[in-house]
């Protein structure tokens, strides 16, 4: 039952509003004669997706939850992508790809584990000179991460900040409108309401303070090994 609610709640439905922004960053990049990308910590793959339809390149989609990775599978047999779009279970912590095999590394909100600075460092092992490293990231420390990007041989190509009310008003807001309205038809079930408990604690944390989910691309080249 918990899972036919998860289901229905599908809050994934309220990030296709982010894709936007995926475009956005993308469009920042010079014309690619059909890169190959590494998508890190691509969860189901709504931006993944959408960088394969953009780029006409080949991705892959890096994460940990092979349920997830089982949902982007999926997702890119039904469009026709499976050619394009392959996955793979493994750790940010622990990439094993061969030095300077990707075009484009790309990750969106996936680098806290890593940390920006090592991000950068052991990541562009990974990525051609001349390639691009894209990601959407909180924004903390803006002008210190400015800095470290030229100091591990990297241009800061573009950068643009969302809107500060985007996480609000095109995500919580729409979801926690949800959460009430399934909510409200079972309200008698404790299971229930257990499985949109993280869900609202993360809603809940917003609201505490909602400048600290304001958030920032970076697209930056690598100049140098």
């Amino acid at each position: 039952m918990a899972n036919e609610i998860l289901n229905e709640l599908n809050p994934e439905s309220f990030r296709e509003e982010f894709i936007k922004y995926t475009i956005q960053a993308f469009k920042m990049l010079p014309k690619l004669d059909k890169p190959r990308i590494i998508d890190i910590g691509c969860g189901s793959g709504l931006p993944t997706l959408e960088l394969a339809r953009l780029s006409n390149g080949e991705i892959i989609g890096i994460d940990i939850d092979q349920n997830a990775l089982d949902e982007l599978n999926e997702k890119a047999r039904k469009k026709g992508l499976s050619d394009r779009v392959w996955t793979k279970n493994c750790s940010m912590l622990e990439l094993n790809f061969p030095d300077e095999s990707f075009d484009v590394i790309w990750a969106e909100g996936a680098i806290a584990p890593i940390g920006f600075k090592k991000a950068l460092k052991e990541w562009g092992r990974m990525l051609k000179i001349d390639g691009f490293m894209v990601f959407h990231d909180d924004l903390r420390d803006k002008a210190s991460k400015i800095e470290i990007i030229s100091e591990y041989g990297y241009e800061l190509v573009n950068h643009f900040q969302l809107p500060d009310d985007a996480w609000w008003v095109e995500y919580y807001e729409p979801l926690e409108e949800r959460i009430k309205e399934l909510r409200s038809k079972h309200d008698d079930d404790p299971k229930v309401l257990e499985a949109f408990k993280s869900y609202q604690n993360e809603i809940n944390a917003y609201k505490k303070n909602p400048r600290e989910f304001r958030s920032i691309f970076y697209i930056m080249q690598k100049i140098k090994s």
